[in-house]
């Protein structure tokens, strides 16, 4: 019997799409308040948190959608997300002045128990075990 790869619409495929959701959501749901409320506050925080809510949601996407397309989006997205956690994590620990307020990147998403560090590197896993077979 053939083996068939993996997919988003079962097991951990689905698990990655629906915590890409919950970190979409929230993202953006905050982002839009901190905009909307106290965007004087820490501008450069809070456009780093809307930056942030797209690029989950365009992850999200892209991975529960599985074509050639949506790898596509989702292989940049998490990239993406990756280099941003990686230099907002780095540049909020070494001037903590630039950030009054956390972003969801800030310390390496410290706030959020690490997961948005560790999100894009599950997410590349498994855009690579899904891939296709040549």
């Amino acid at each position: 019997m053939p083996e068939t790869k993996p997919t988003t619409s079962t097991g951990p495929g689905r698990v990655l799409v629906a915590l890409y959701a919950i970190f979409a959501i929230g993202a953006t749901s905050r982002s839009v308040v901190q905009i909307a409320t106290r965007f004087d506050e820490a501008p450069l925080a809070y456009a780093l948190s809307a930056v942030a809510a797209v690029v989950y949601i365009l992850a999200t996407f892209g991975l529960a959608r599985g074509s050639r397309g949506g790898r596509k989006v989702a292989t940049a997205s998490c990239l993406f997300e990756l280099a941003g956690v990686l230099a907002i994590g780095t540049f909020s620990l070494v001037d903590p002045a630039a950030f009054p307020h956390a972003t969801v990147w800030s310390a390496y998403g410290k706030g959020y128990l690490f997961i948005p560090l560790v999100l894009p590197v599950l997410g590349l896993l498994w855009i690579r075990r899904t891939r296709p077979a040549a």
